[in-house]
Order: C-alpha cells, then structure tokens, then sequence
C-alpha cells in the first residue's frame, strides 16, 4: 500500500495502484488472490517483469519478500478480509506516520503475550521528549562546533585572496565534510525496540540534520554536496535494535525503511530510488537483549521429578465454597538456562528506548522461575528487589561508564526512584569512572495501563562524568488527543540525584540507629479467606484467633471495621484443636490458593499469613497503641491504632505511642521531608511513604536542636487534640473521610473558594479548627528544632507565594539532611538518641554491637555521601585539542563551566599546549559570539550564553 502510493510499483492500466487493482479485480475470488499475491511478491523479491501486474517491477530485495517460497509466506484471505484490506489500500499511505505500526501491533497481541513482554509503545512526543536529550542534542552541539569551526575559517579566507583563500574556504568545506562522516556513522541502538518507534524518530532527526548539513555545504560552494545522497548518507543501517518478539522485530524493520523512503521521496522524488530498494542490514536482531544462554532443559528437583508450577490461567470450583481456585492439575513446566551470562550489545554511539514494565514481584509469573534464575544468576550486582527495566539500566550504565557509548536514554516507570530500583542508581553515580544524570523526567503521566504497562513513568538520561544535568518536573496536565497527555513542564537544572531531585540530597541520608526496630510495613494475608466481615460469627465464637483490621483505606477514608484470623506462633496441629472454626475456613478458602504458591514457606505454612511480621509483633508487644500512615497517600496523616490492631501491607506500623512522636511525625517538617524522600506510585500518582527512607533516616528533634520541656509538653497536648478532634468528628459524621477534610485543608490554606459540597465537609469535620491545631503544630516542631526563621514561609500556600515557600522548603531539607549527617557522625562515636531506649537498647553489650556495626558500614557510606556532596574539584589544565571544532568545544565548555566571566588570560591557563595556540583564542571568542553562544564583558572578559 505504500509502495504503490509513493510510487515504487507501476500504476495499473485503468490508473489504479497495482494493489488496489489486483484486491478490487479478484475480490471475490480469495484463493486466486492468495496466489496472486505470491507471484507479486516473488516479482518484488526478484525485480523485473511482474505475471501478476503485466508490467516491470523495481527489485525490493531484503527481507520483506524473502519467503514467498513458503506455503504460509500469503495468509488464507476471505471476501471480508479482502474488503478490509482493499479500504485500507484506498487510503493515501503516501505521509503515513511509520510509529502507528506500534499501536496496530500492541493490539494485535494477546494480552496474557503482551503482559509477558511486558509490552507497550510509546507516543510520539514522548519518544522526542526522550530521543532530543539523549541523541540530537549531543549531536547539535558537535554540529554547532563544525559551524563555528566552517564560519571562523571562511572568515579568515576573506582576508586572503587567490589560492590561499581557495584552500581556506576548502577546509571550512572539509570541516563540515568531517562532521557530515560523523553523522553518517553515528550508530544509535534501541535494546528493546519493539516495532522501532524509537528508533524511526531518531532517523527522522538525523535526516534533518543531514539536510542542514547539506545545505552549509551547498552554501560554501561545494557542488557535490547534494551528491551526498547517492554516497555517504544517514541509512537505516545506522539504526540498532533488539528485539524479543519476532513480530515486532520484523515491524522495526518495516517501519525504519517506509521511514527512509518517505524522507527519500519527498526530497528527492522517487525516480532517485536504487535498487534495490530496501536491504537486509541485519541490524534489527531477534533475540533477548539481557539474557543470554546455550540452550533449554526440563527443571528437575533433588528427588529428579520435573518442576512444574500453576499456569495462573486454570481455574476449578471449590466443592464446599463453589467459588473457583486454582486448579493444581493444570500446570506448566518450567525451564532451566545452559550457562547463562549477560547478553552482548552491538556497539553504538547512543542507546535510548523503553524496555518492559515488570515489577520484581510478579516477574516469575510472567517469565517463569528458571528464566528469573538464570537472569538474577547472570546480573549478581542487580539486587533481587529491583524490576525487570533495570536490567537494561545497568547495561545501559556499564556501557556508557566504560566509554562504549556516548549517552543512554530509557524510559522506566516511575518506581525508579524508589529505594528498591534507586540501589541501581547509587551504584552507577557514586563510582569512578564517573555517571550523572544530563536529563531527567521523574514523573510523567502514561498513555495505556493495559498489558502490564504502568500509568506513570520516568525519563533519565545517563552521560560520564560528574556534571549538572536538567530536570523536568510536571506542574500541569491535561488530556490531549489519542488518549496522551500534555504535559507542561517547570525546568530546573542543577546536580541531579538518584531520587531525581536538585537540591538537599536526602536521598544520600543514612538510617539512624536511633530509629531502627520501630517501623515496619504491615503484614501481607495472601488469602481471601483470612478476611473476616465485623458480624461475621466467627468474631464471637473465637475471639482469640479474630484480631481487628485496618488497612490505608480504613485511615484516609471510612474505617470498614473489618476482622482477620491471626494464627500466628501455631503449628498447623495446634491450629486445628485450638480453633477448629477457624481451621476449616482457612482450609476450604485459604489452602487452595496457597497450595499452588511459587515460595515454599507460603504453601508450607498456608494456616499463616505470607507475612506475619514478627519484628512487628515483638516491637508493638507491651504497647497500648502505635501510630499508623498509609503507605500510597494524597495527605501524609498519622493516627493511632489499638495495639490489637493488625496493620495490613498498604500500611507503615511505627511502634511509638508517645503523643511526642505523633506530633513530630505530623508537622509540616516530617511531611515535607518524607514527600521528597519516598517518592510518588500508583494510579493517582500518590506520595509514597517507605519507612527505610522516610523514617529511618529522619532525624527527630531533641536537647540538641531546642527541644525543652515546654516544648515537649506543647506539641504532646497539639497531637493530642488532633487526633482526638478528627476521631470525634468522624464518629458524629460515618460519611466523613480524612481525604475529604484535607482536601478541604488544603483549599483553606491556598484560600481557595469552597463548594457545596466542601463547606459541608468545613462544617462537619471543623476543618478551620483543624488548620488552626494543624498551623500551631507546625510553629511548636520548628521551634524544637530552632528553624523559627522559616515559620511564616512555610505557612503560606497561596499559589502567589509558592516560589518564596518552595526555596524555604529547600533550606528546611538542607538543614534536615545536615542534622541527619551530624546524627550519624554521633553514633558512629557511640552516642544514639534512640526512641524507645528500654526496647532498642536492652543489654549495653548489644548497643557496643550495634555501635561496631554502625562504625563498620561508616566508611563505605561516608564515602558515598562525600562524593555526592563534596564541592566540585579546581579545574585542571587540560590539553589543547588539535582539531578547531573539538578547540571551540573546549573553549566553549570552560565558558560554561566557570559560572563567570573569564579573561583571556583565565582562559589560557586552562589549557596546556606548545606553539602559537594561543593566537586562535580571540578569533574563537570572536565566533562564539557570533553564534550566540558567548558574549564580551567589561575588562575584556568573556562569559557563556
């Protein structure tokens, strides 16, 4: 279809494109259309004359119509698949857009495939947001450096005349020949290029350039420029990819070379086309991008039997229940890798693309155990809790750290800056050689969920050395045509850490000893059938085996009042006799589930929750109560929960009941830091609340920061009223949620207006009550801390206002971070505040343990922490390039990296050289200039644009 249109097959008699001819002349005759079509594509493969259109044919060649000779190369065709195919061909496919190829392929997938691929295709002005930074920038500016090379030397041969000027003009020509070359050879490598949506609009921007290229040429006078197109040219061969599916291998190649061609013909008409047309340059490979092995075998056990799992497909109804389980019987055999090592990458200039969206928890179930083992087996230094994506991270990384590549661009989700992916970071941009950030987009919303796909991803771009680099944070979004999102950004540039923030590294904060022991995620059931409804009969029949329940839901929103069978510290035997009840619902709605478990203690221990935190049980044992906090929240709330209370997973238990603690916890100050330290997840983009991060790391007020008894006592009584208003509120108003009321808050402080509905959410949960405790919570915690200076800033979220209290948020997390950095130092001296010093600190022998530990780790995270904090080393002296583009880059790179203006004299004693090098430096300032991208001072300095 697009061949016809853009011309590269002869037209029918009657005017008709050839394949619109041959669908509408044997429409109704399926099966000799079939053979029909054969004959065309042996006729395209081969050239020459065409049987089927009676008329010459260029020869295609490559790979498209290498298999005619097969029996299934021509699909079985209907009268209603012709229909659709002779619509599709009477459309114009002349300016198709080559990236739709993606979409039809996404759809064409089933979805359990897609899931396993972790399949999903990008838009185009996401692709570009991606590919500009990571590929066409670093380009142009090489591009703008032969420039400027190209304009200094033919100024210099305006001044000449006859053969001098002759030869001068001749090597501004070479210059931009040179970069030209480069351009053609410049290799770019997609590892995971699905249908090469990627890769296409990279093409796309290369041909541009080139055509830039071109024109500078014809402009200097050089006649042959545009004879480029017939030698040296940007090729698809320039495009690299790697692909696991077989289909979307063969689509990349499709959509590269429609790509080539359309540009082709549109510039220079398609009576220049060659033949052959297209050609098989091997540079799409269908094999897997991080995993390479020697073969598959059966997974045996020790006992020899074969491993086998649950297809996770099957299921069967229960006899007793009716409800269906899985069905054990119905089982797939896993696989095990032959010598399995780290796949090799083709060698490229830049690698940028979006590899699959697997999480670490559900990679077994869509790839199998034996094909995780081989991969965990081949990337040791991954960490197990780290998702599939970053497998490509880490080669990508490693790539670019050893000179290999220039740059890297990916696309992950947005759960990179999470502390489970973030390790993968830490690795790469606190080592020698040197890896930063140049580029990153921490959060960006998500076209399609489907398949796997998560609805929020990040960008980063990785680059050597230790340099600034620029961060787009979202500020606005709204829905745009195709189910994308527009996106308006606010720009920042600066050091850009793992977390994807500038500023207070807080991501480089270590965990207190003082902390450690009291936070834990909640406990996982893994089971329907340890849910218990509150007017359940099993509530009052066996009280001591139903424990209360709350999960996030309970906390933001309505509490359920739901219940759980807690069986933990029972063997199964125990179980039984103890609480027979409870026994046999877990038996007929727990056992069928957990019997087909990938982990063994799970099916083992099936009469258990998956998780019974018992470092949980042990911390909150002798407690009244502790504080709780939904992990994935809109509002960062703290509230207390009965110590009979079982936290489920989607919450942070914090085993602390003083009303202190809750105060702290519940000021501004622990918001703003927790907000910047956890990250953000999910649907609605939520703040995130790890406690490894969150908590652990943060330092608490004390003697030493201004804490006094006054002090204490004020923000005990605050917390207390807090939490004692927003229960009794919602106890007089069930329909209230704490959701709610702070999104009412929340308008409240900006001074927003209300509607109907919020200034009865005002009047029932007293929300200007609420602020006012809320408002002298925040003074009292910044006044324990002695940041009184920041109070009135702080308080102001009014939109007019947001700059002001966006920099005073900057200053409160320095200074946290410098607390947490001299709280560390003082337990690694043998002094810990801890918070709860009669459970943390039982026996003197353990803290002198705990202290050694703490010593012993110091070092290597002290280390970490001064490389990413330490100020940016002298500039040294470096060598005087000999090539004048690399000169002007050089020149121009010191301009930008002094953060001033610079004399001549500066200048030269930042390079080493012998001869008459300095002579050159005004012509170069001079060009620079004249470009835009430096301009004079007073007293003859120099600064960049």
């Amino acid at each position: 279809m697009f061949a016809e249109d853009v011309g590269l097959l002869p037209r029918a008699a009657n005017g008709e494109g050839a394949f619109v001819y041959l669908l509408r002349q044997y429409r109704d005759e399926p099966e000799t259309l079939r053979q029909m079509l054969r004959v065309l594509w042996t006729d395209m493969d081969r050239g020459g004359f065409s049987p089927a259109l009676a008329k010459q044919v260029l020869r295609f060649n490559g790979k498209l119509f290498k298999g005619w000779g097969q029996d299934d190369y021509v699909l079985p065709l209907s009268r209603r698949v012709v229909a659709g195919l002779l619509g599709a061909a009477e459309s114009n496919w002349r300016a198709v857009e080559p990236a739709i190829i993606g979409t039809l392929l996404e759809r064409a997938l089933d979805p359990q495939e897609r899931h396993a691929l972790g399949a999903h295709y990008t838009p185009r002005a996401y692709v570009e947001r991606l590919v500009l930074p990571t590929v066409v920038e670093p380009l142009r500016a090489d591009w703008a450096d032969a420039q400027a090379a190209a304009l200094l030397l033919a100024t210099e041969a305006e001044a000449l005349d006859g053969k001098k000027r002759t030869d001068k003009l001749a090597e501004a020509r070479a210059e931009l020949r040179r970069f030209h070359h480069r351009l053609c050879t410049t290799r770019v490598l997609d590892p995971a290029c699905g249908s090469g949506n990627f890769l296409y609009v990279t093409l796309e921007h290369l041909k541009r350039l080139e055509g830039e290229v071109l024109n500078q040429l014809d402009d200097l006078g050089d006649t042959q420029a545009r004879l480029g197109l017939e030698g040296e040219t940007v090729t698809p061969q320039q495009l690299l990819g790697i692909e696991i599916n077989e289909r979307a291998a063969a689509l990349a190649e499709l959509v590269l070379w429609i790509g080539y061609l359309q540009w082709h013909i549109r510039t220079t008409g398609h009576a220049s086309v060659a033949e052959p047309v297209i050609h098989d340059y091997g540079n799409i490979e269908h094999r897997d991008a991080v995993l390479a092995h020697d073969g598959q075998e059966p997974m045996t056990a020790a006992d020899g039997k074969l491993v086998t799992r649950w297809d996770g497909q099957s299921f069967k109804a229960h006899p007793v229940t009716g409800q269906p389980v899985p069905d054990e019987a119905a089982v797939v055999l896993q696989w095990r890798y032959l010598n399995p090592r780290q796949a090799e990458w083709p060698k490229a200039d830049f690698i940028v693309g979006n590899p699959p969206f697997i999480g670490n928890k559900r990679m077994r179930d869509a790839l199998g155990d034996g094909y995780v083992e081989a991969l965990r087996s081949a990337w040791p230094s991954i960490p197990e809790s780290a998702d599939l994506v970053m497998f490509w991270w880490q080669k990508a990384a490693d790539t670019v750290r050893q000179d290999r590549a220039r740059r890297f661009g990916l696309i992950t989700t947005n759960s990179i800056t999470m502390i489970f992916n973030r390790r993968v970071l830490d690795a790469h941009l606190f080592s020698t050689p040197a890896l930063h950030l140049a580029f990153a987009v921490p959060d960006h919303p998500w076209v399609d969920s489907a398949g796997g796909a998560a609805v929020r991803i990040a960008m980063t771009v990785g680059a050597p050395g230790r340099e600034e680099g620029r961060l787009l944070e979202s500020i606005e979004e709204t829905e745009a045509a195709e189910g994308e999102v527009a996106v308006r950004f606010k720009a920042r540039s600066g050091v850009i850490h793992p977390d994807m923030k500038i500023g207070a590294n807080v991501g480089a904060a270590k965990p207190l000893l003082a902390n450690r022991g009291i936070a834990f995620r909640g406990i996982t059931l893994l089971g329907e059938g340890f849910w218990v409804d509150h007017d359940d009969e099993l509530v009052r029949l066996e009280p001591a085996a139903v424990k209360p329940l709350r999960n996030g839901k309970d906390i933001v929103d309505r509490p359920r009042n739901s219940f759980c069978v807690d069986l933990f510290g029972l063997s199964e035997a125990e179980a039984r006799e103890r609480f027979p009840r409870s026994y046999q619902r877990l038996v007929d709605r727990v056992l069928p589930e957990r019997r087909v478990c990938e982990r063994r203690s799970y099916r083992e221990k099936w009469w258990l929750f998956a998780e019974p935190r018992a470092e949980f049980r042990s911390a909150s044992r002798g407690l009244a109560s502790y504080l709780a906090t939904s992990m994935t929240a809109k509002h960062r709330l703290f509230v207390r929960l009965l110590s009979e209370v079982r936290p489920d997973q989607g919450l942070v238990a914090i085993c602390l009941e003083d009303s202190l603690s809750l105060g702290v916890l519940s000021s501004l100050v622990h918001g703003e830091w927790s907000l910047v330290a956890g990250g953000r997840l999910g649907i609605g983009n939520d703040p995130r609340y790890n406690q490894s991060r969150c908590f652990d790391t943060y330092p608490f007020p004390d003697d030493d920061t201004g804490l006094t008894p006054e002090l204490t006592a004020r923000i005990r009584a605050l917390a207390e009223q807090l939490d004692a208003q927003r229960k009794a509120q919602q106890a007089a108003h069930p329909e209230l949620t704490l959701t709610g009321v702070y999104n009412v808050l929340e308008k409240l402080r900006k001074e927003a207006p209300l509607s109907p509905k919020e200034r009865l959410i005002h009047e029932q949960g007293l929300v200007s009550v609420l602020k006012s405790l809320h408002d002298d919570l925040d003074a009292a915690v910044l006044a324990a801390y002695g940041w009184t200076d920041l109070q009135s800033v702080l308080a102001d979220h009014r939109p007019a206002a947001a700059e002001a209290r966006a920099a005073a948020v900057e200053t409160l997390l320095e200074r946290l971070v410098a607390l947490n950095t001299r709280r560390a130092a003082e337990e690694a001296a043998g002094t810990v505040r801890w918070l709860r010093p009669a459970f943390q600190n039982r026996a003197a022998a353990q803290q002198v343990m705990d202290v050694t530990t703490a010593q012993d780790g110091a070092e290597s995270a002290d280390a970490a922490e001064a490389a990413a904090l330490a100020p940016a080393a002298v500039v040294e002296k470096r060598p005087w390039p000999a090539g004048l583009p690399e000169q002007i880059a050089a020149v121009a790179g010191v301009l930008a990296g002094a953060g001033r203006a610079l004399t001549l004299a500066e200048l030269e004693a930042r390079f080493t050289a012998r001869g008459r090098w300095r002579e050159r430096l005004p012509v170069i300032l001079a060009t620079l200039e004249a470009v835009g991208r430096a301009s004079p001072r007073e007293g003859q300095r120099w600064q960049a644009i």
